[in-house]
């Protein structure tokens, strides 16, 4: 899979979860459901299950997991690998889910939530004593 496909899975799995907290859940809830109907029509019902599940387990958990990390990451870290399987297998479906982030998942978000327009993909091979800084913003690097 290819790096502009594995971040569109993890914006997706991202915003959906974070979708499903807001009014606007029954609208991310049914777009995502449509996507796995398209795929996988006799899965399609148990995905919008899944989503409602995960809802109510965003809504009345405020537990840390053992590992420290929080409900809403580990939800977000399911969703994003479910998207990535989807994408594996039906990446004819990568233009619907762009399309469902930007105009389904995208606006059900906090504004300081929402992702930027376009998608930055890092790709680094660093060899030896190489040395490799990326970024998407600013970057102050202070060496000697």
């Amino acid at each position: 899979m290819d790096a502009e496909l594995l971040a569109l899975a993890s914006a997706a799995g991202t915003a959906v979860v974070t979708a499903l907290t807001t009014d606007l859940w029954e609208r991310a809830r049914g777009s995502v459901g449509a996507l796995w109907e398209r795929a996988y029509p006799d899965r399609a019902s148990t995905v919008q299950a899944d989503l409602t599940d995960t809802r109510t387990l965003l809504l009345t958990t405020d537990e840390v997991t053992p590992g420290g990390t929080d409900i809403e990451e580990v939800s977000a870290q399911e969703w994003r690998l479910r998207f990535r399987r989807l994408l594996s297998t039906h990446p004819d479906l990568a233009q619907e889910l762009r399309r469902v982030l930007v105009e389904e998942l995208t606006p059900a978000l906090p504004a300081q939530q929402t992702p930027q327009s376009g998608s930055t993909v890092f790709h680094a091979a660093p060899t030896g004593h190489a040395r490799v800084y990326q970024s998407a913003g600013d970057m102050n690097i202070n060496e000697r």
